[in-house]
This record gives structure tokens, C-alpha cells and sequence, in this order.
């Protein structure tokens, strides 16, 4: 049965109240499964914001248990999975990626007085759609081949051929241990993501704006490639052969683990990050060995290494098609959607102290990213590919 969008706001109010029966969240999970839901879930979370702080409060200590994200997260699965409570300064903006999972992104609030925010829609603008599965191949005699998610093929190179097969590269080595050892490289652009699976097994996940250097053949004792960029590894075992990551000037040795490392030359800092398995992190006279879980932040400036323990599930979100934020400056996240949707942002007008939050879709066209940052207080103006943010009209 079809209902008015005031209808499903108000089961979506009824739902963050935890009032739902079994049978309407079923069919609040239905509607949210539709193209129309997105801007109905985002006014009604905007009023659940607002009248939940229409009394002025002290944010830091008096921040209410109303704001939270208890939004449903995997449709897909037809199962809703209750997001933690917010007790820290941070508030939902919107119901984002309603097409595989419904998250959620929030806004950190760090001013003594809330002033609830108006979301306004963006200016209308030609909309540039997310990235997708492409890369470019540099052979060792310099040819260029040009990868996609379409793509289909065989490259023979000396010994080894390189196996294409839709967004996944392939390299299967000869086994001749004494053939000479040439290197390939692939760069992903901006707008791009690749799956790259090296002559040992090791298998790499590249991220936008990314570049992997690499033998086509592991003759040596170790197995040593070069990243600049996001790359997330699951490296193949061989204890007689360690893995071997150069990253600008750190040095990552790996034995079998997973791992993601997020080397942009325009990040403060230089962040590897384990999920299972050992890593030693070299800088200079600095070694860090982790622990899965643990992450070592290297400042690019200073050569300050620091192990934290991470957010792994955040870290990798990229891989699994999400950006996660935790407490991070619009900046950062203007860098990032620069990278995954081809843009040169311009934000040299805007002096924001925003903190933002929350998991997005990178399946989402930019038009419906953009209005969830406008309550952190920004304009966006599309040009082209030139991005420009300035300070948001009161």
C-alpha cells in the first residue's frame, strides 16, 4: 500500500523512538529501499534534531541521548542493525546511501550554544556520478594500457602474463628464478578504484588518486613493491619471504597479515593501519610493531610516529564502498571526495572549524553528498570539475 511521505516520516520518528512494531519496520525498511525516501528521512531527522535541542543547552556536558543514529544499516540483508549511541558531541545531518545500506552522517557541534542548523538544497548543477573500476598499466618497455570495468584480456610480458577480467588484474609469473626483473606500475586515478592481484598471490586493493610499483615476478629474498595513496593488502604467506612495502620513507615488513596504508602526499600524516597478522612501521630510526587493531600515524612534518588503537571497520571503509568519518575537519573530507569523484576543490574562502561524522555511500551521486555538508555550514559551486566551497548563507 502506497502512503503519503509524511507517513513513513513519521514511522521514521517512531522508529529512532524505538516504538516500531516488527511489521512497520519491516515496511519502513521498504520505503527507505526507495529514490524518494532520501529527502523525507533527511527532514525528518533535521526536525528530530531540532526538537530535541529547541531547549539551549551547554553542548559538552548536557548534550541529550536523543541525538543518536539509531538508523538501519543493511537493507540488503532485510535485518536492521542499530548503530551505537552518540554520547559525544556529534549529531546525525542526514539518512545517506538508502541503496545497499542506510547509514547515516553526523555533524559535531563545537560551540557552547546550539543553533540548530536549515538544510537547504544545494544549487542546482550538472551531477557527477561516483567513481568506479579503472586504472592505467605501465608495462616495462613503457606501453600504456587503459583498464576498466568492462575490460577482458591477456598481456603477455616476457614470462608472465597479466590476466584482465572485469575491475581485477592478475599476474601469473613464469617461475623462472633466474629471468630479469622488470617492473610494472598501476595508477589509479582520481575517480578510480582497482583490484590488483601480484605474481605471489598477494592480493591489493587500490583506492583513488593511488599508484603501485612492482616486480612482475618475486625472484629475490623478499617481495618488495612501492605505493603512493591509499592500498589496502591481504598478503599471501612465506615466511622465507618477507613482504616488503615502501611508502615514501617508511618501510612496512609483513610476514601474512592484512593490512591498509594511506600514504597521500597532501595528508598530514601518513596512517598504516592493521587488521590481522604482525607489521614492523620503519621511519628513519623510529620502528612501531602492531597489533591487529592498532595503527601507526606517522606526521609528515615533524617524523612523529604514534600508535593508537584504530577504528579498522572506519579505516577500510573505502574498500567496502563507504567513507567513514570520525571527528575529522571538512577538509579532509573535501580531499577525499575530490579524489573518489575527479575534482579539484577550492576552499580557500572558507575558514570552518567544523567537526564531521558519520558513513556514506561512495555509491552515490555528488549531488546527494553535498547537501548533508551544508549543515557543517558550507556553499559548494560546481564548475566543470572545480569544486568551490565558501561559507554557507545564514
Amino acid at each position: 500500500m502506497h502512503h503519503p511521505a509524511s507517513y513513513y516520516q513519521q514511522l521514521l520518528t517512531r522508529y529512532l523512538d524505538g516504538n516500531c512494531t516488527p511489521a512497520e519496520v519491516e515496511e519502513l525498511l521498504a520505503w527507505l529501499n526507495t529514490p524518494e525516501a532520501r529527502r523525507a528521512a533527511l527532514t525528518t531527522m533535521q526536525e528530530d534534531f531540532e526538537r530535541t535541542m529547541s531547549t539551549p543547552v551547554n553542548v559538552p556536558e548536557a548534550m541529550s541521548n536523543r541525538v543518536e543514529t539509531r538508523l538501519l544499516q543493511e537493507i540488503s540483508k532485510n535485518k536492521v542493525v542499530p548503530m551505537y549511541q552518540q554520547r559525544r558531541k556529534k549529531w546525525l545531518a542526514a539518512a545517506a546511501a538508502m541503496t545497499a545500506l542506510v547509514v547515516s552522517a553526523g555533524y559535531f557541534i563545537k560551540h557552547h550554544r546550539v543553533q540548530p542548523a536549515v538544510i537547504q538544497p544545494i544549487v542546482h548543477v550538472t551531477d557527477i556520478k561516483p567513481g568506479s573500476d579503472k586504472a592505467i598499466l605501465t608495462l616495462a618497455d613503457g606501453t600504456q594500457v587503459t583498464l576498466d570495468s568492462a575490460g577482458h584480456q591477456v598481456i603477455a610480458q616476457g614470462g608472465t602474463q597479466i590476466k584482465q577480467k572485469n575491475g581485477q588484474l592478475q599476474y601469473v609469473a613464469a617461475g623462472n628464478a633466474t629471468q630479469a626483473v622488470i617492473y610494472n606500475m598501476l595508477r589509479v586515478p582520481r575517480g578510480g578504484q582497482f583490484k590488483l592481484v601480484l605474481p605471489d598471490g598477494t592480493t591489493v586493493w587500490l583506492n583513488a588518486a593511488s599508484s603501485l610499483r612492482y616486480p612482475t615476478a618475486f625472484t629475490g629474498n623478499s617481495r618488495t613493491v612501492e605505493i603512493e595513496g591509499q592500498a589496502y593488502f591481504e598478503v599471501a604467506q612465506n615466511s622465507n619471504k618477507p613482504f616488503i612495502v615502501q611508502a615514501g620513507k617508511t618501510t612496512i615488513q609483513v610476514l601474512g597479515t592484512g593490512f591498509d596504508i594511506m600514504s597521500y602526499p597532501d595528508e598530514k600524516e601518513q596512517r598504516t593501519t592493521l587488521v590481522d597478522g604482525a607489521v614492523k612501521v620503519i621511519s628513519g630510526k623510529t620502528e612501531k610493531i602492531l597489533k591487529p587493531g592498532q595503527q601507526v600515524a606517522l606526521d609528515n612534518e615533524t617524523g612523529v610516529a604514534t600508535v593508537q588503537d584504530a577504528d579498522v571497520q572506519g579505516v577500510i571503509a573505502w574498500k567496502t564502498g563507504f567513507f567513514e568519518f570520525d571527528n575529522v575537519s571538512l577538509a579532509t573530507v573535501l580531499r577525499q571526495l575530490g579524489r573518489w569523484y575527479d575534482l579539484d576543490i577550492d576552499n580557500r574562502f572558507l575558514h570552518n572549524n567544523a567537526r564531521l561524522g558519520g558513513r556514506i555511500s561512495r555509491n552515490l551521486p555528488l549531488s546527494e553528498i553535498l547537501p548533508m555538508l551544508r549543515s557543517a555550514g558550507a556553499d559548494f559551486h560546481l564548475n566543470g570539475r572545480t569544486l568551490t566551497v565558501t561559507a554557507a548563507d545564514n
